[in-house]
């Protein structure tokens, strides 16, 4: 039988919890095993100022103007075409030569996307005065502690770039890793009971992350359910922890009976020691997603006493307890549908604020929780999302993808808060001011772990120079 077979059906019960950790130990692909050469696992470049990441992906592009980048010109110019505002020029390719600009015209020639007013009011918030919509009053209430990036940009103005700004690379060229799986090549796991990355929440189009560098480098997918937190991280067979135990020590014993008369055999030690992990973790990843212990207080810190927050605060709670552990990337994506459910071509205010309120009370709570327990100043937290939405309406209350400009925000980590960096023009159609393509935050979680990013690279496999992205200094503290 064959060994993947034989952990998925055995009364040990291995399934895939903990295979990324054996194809990583045995070397699984030829890549894999070339990167050894490079950047052995647990080696930084410099002296890093974070340890693990909180990546939460709002999937279906988050409107910038009604969160982040709030734009009052656009109440003012309401109902009217771009060209016959003072902004006409926005549309001019010049403005930023690297994303290609569409207009949409109709029947007649005349551009239909008019002026849409912000659907939500803004104020700003803390010492910092930074400006936040009204569906955001929660996260407002910690914009101190965050720096907002209002300059992003991408080139796929589909939903496929959501795997652009998990990669760098647009979904049309062959596929690359994932920030995810750059950082766990480079830096391993702190915990040899967890997983080294993990991911929660809805994920369609590409469900890989290793690519080139191996399957052992794919995130491990999770349920907040500490009865069944894995697919196949339990026995198929109906037996007891006992007698699993027994079954184990047996294999165990045999493995070490083997060891002894191949004691130089690299993989044979390898193989036994990703066994050992994968009983490990049965117990571990429940443990961690058990919340009985925590208390009221926190939980409801999170949302837990409210239907609409409690969901998206179960996963941000689970978060920051694998934080705790060790586990380096945690990644937490929201919105279901293929497209994500932040994708308003109409009804955007309604959705908008139904959404907004989902996400974030957990958020602020999870920030607040961080400080309070010490883990904020060596844990990123990155909102984000893979575009904005247009200045101009679609239908009658709705707005289109928009690559060109728009906003995320990273918090914690040794950056700076309270900061609002970069800026896009009068109606945020463009990043206009210190533009940041979307690998720049790849860079700059890299670099606060310890890595350079131009140094993440294995032989036979050439990167392009806007996939190592570049640091964002302005937000470095």
């Amino acid at each position: 039988m064959h060994r993947r077979q034989l952990l998925s059906q055995s009364a040990l019960g291995f399934g895939t919890l903990a295979l990324q950790s054996m194809l990583q130990a045995d070397g699984f692909s030829a890549e894999a095993k070339a990167t050894s050469g490079t950047l052995p696992t647990g080696i930084s470049h410099f002296a890093p100022k974070a340890k693990n990441v909180i990546w939460l992906f709002m999937r279906g592009g988050v409107s910038h103007m009604e969160s982040f980048d709030p734009k009052p010109a656009l109440n003012q110019y309401a109902g009217i075409s771009i060209p016959d505002t003072p902004f006409a020029d926005v549309q001019n390719p010049e403005r930023l030569k690297k994303v290609r600009v569409v207009v949409v015209n109709d029947a007649n020639g005349q551009q239909r996307n008019k002026i849409y007013p912000l659907q939500v009011g803004y104020k700003k918030y803390g010492q910092s005065g930074i400006e936040v919509s009204d569906w955001f009053p929660h996260t407002g209430s910690v914009i101190d502690d965050i720096s907002v990036i209002r300059s992003m940009w991408t080139t796929d103005d589909n939903h496929g770039a959501q795997v652009q700004f998990h990669s760098g690379r647009h979904m049309l060229d062959p596929r690359v890793p994932t920030i995810g799986a750059w950082i766990t090549w480079g830096l391993g796991t702190l915990n040899e009971n967890l997983p080294q990355f993990i991911a929660m929440g809805p994920r369609f189009f590409d469900r890989r992350d290793g690519h080139y560098l191996g399957p052992a480098f794919d995130s491990i997918a999770l349920k907040v359910d500490p009865k069944n937190p894995l697919d196949y991280a339990k026995p198929e067979a109906d037996i007891t922890a006992a007698e699993q135990r027994l079954s184990f020590d047996l294999v165990n014993r045999l493995n070490r009976l083997t060891a002894q008369r191949f004691p130089n055999d690299a993989a044979l030690d390898a193989r036994i020691k990703s066994y050992e992990l994968a009983f490990r973790m049965q117990t571990a990843v429940p443990d961690v997603i058990n919340f009985s212990a925590e208390t009221e207080a926190t939980k409801n810190l999170y949302g837990f006493d409210q239907n609409e927050t409690r969901p998206f605060g179960e996963q941000l709670l689970a978060a920051r307890r694998f934080v705790e552990k060790g586990v380096r990337f945690i990644q937490i994506q929201h919105g279901s549908g293929a497209a994500g459910a932040w994708d308003q071509h109409s009804g955007l205010k309604a959705k908008h604020a139904q959404l907004a309120m989902q996400v974030d009370r957990p958020v602020a709570g999870l920030i607040r929780d961080l400080k309070q327990r010490g883990l904020f100043e060596e844990t990123l937290v990155v909102f984000a999302t893979e575009f904005g939405r247009t200045p101009g309406s679609q239908g009658s209350d709705g707005r289109d993808h928009h690559p060109h400009g728009f906003s995320v925000w990273m918090a914690g980590g040794g950056l700076k808060g309270g900061i609002a960096h970069g800026a896009t023009d009068e109606i945020g159609f463009h990043a206009v001011e210190n533009p940041h393509y979307v690998t720049d935050v790849h860079a700059t979680i890299l670099r606060q772990l310890g890595l350079n990013s131009h140094r993440m690279e294995i032989p036979g496999h050439k990167r392009l120079e806007q996939d190592f992205g570049h640091p964002i200094q302005g937000i470095i503290a």
